[in-house]
């Protein structure tokens, strides 16, 4: 990222989303100018991330766990487990839409409501799904999955000059054998993969919290690490 100085503000601490016996502060961009796709893509390489419209990073003074992830699209080869969840999913379909439809937010409704109840986005409202994955100066892409005639997962991505960045995937929960979100990252990487770019960039990774585990197994990836990117091997 260029030498650029952000103009950003520092939210209140608050119980962190990750490790809930730590306490939490964002930094939020301030800067309207930097608010488009090239301004996003610089920002994504420093660690931000985007939620909703706005544009935020982790900066807690006793904490580093938060490490931005993404993964090299062009060197990335499938294990075995994730071969399995591709033969496993032959039957499904992908489509993308540019347009948010109201199909999804029933769908995500139905997902945080029975997958989630002892998360931050319970209940499921129409006001937090807008406020969290829409946003007016990045439309997303919407990676739609389809069994039959049956939309059955949607992965929310933003789709940047080099890179894809994997937003969130909500799926039936009913499909949960199907490892549906690992599905839905093979398939945006399969995307970046088509498109020519270089990443896909999966937001945090917090090695103390298991939810975050299955991001480790898709390699080679990077991390950010004190402000530089490093090759990760585990």
């Amino acid at each position: 990222m260029r030498e650029v100085n952000l103009k950003v503000g520092l939210t209140p601490k608050h119980p962190c989303s990750y490790l809930p016996e730590r306490q939490e502060q964002l930094l939020v961009l301030l800067d309207r100018e930097l608010l488009c796709l090239e301004g996003y893509e610089q920002l994504l390489s420093a660690g931000f991330r985007r939620s909703g419209s706005d544009i935020y990073r982790p900066h807690c003074q006793l904490c580093r766990a938060c490490e931005s992830l993404r993964i090299d699209v062009v060197h990335f080869a499938p294990s075995r487990s994730q071969k399995r969840i591709i033969r496993q999913n032959r039957d499904l379909s992908i489509s993308l839409s540019e347009q948010e439809k109201p199909e999804y937010f029933r769908l995500y409704r139905r997902y945080i409501n029975e997958r989630h109840q002892d998360g931050a986005m319970y209940p499921a409202s129409r006001q937090q799904y807008d406020g969290f994955l829409l946003c007016d100066w990045l439309p997303p892409v919407f990676m739609e999955v389809w069994l039959d005639q049956q939309l059955v997962a949607v992965a929310v991505t933003d789709l940047l000059g080099q890179a894809l960045s994997a937003m969130y995937t909500f799926y039936d929960p009913d499909m949960e054998h199907r490892s549906l979100g690992s599905f839905a990252i093979l398939s945006q990487l399969q995307l970046a993969a088509r498109l020519n770019k270089s990443w896909v960039y999966l937001g945090y990774q917090v090695d103390g919290c298991k939810k975050m585990n299955y991001k480790r197994h898709f390699r080679p990836h990077q991390r950010l690490v004190a402000g530089h990117w490093q090759a990760m091997k585990d």
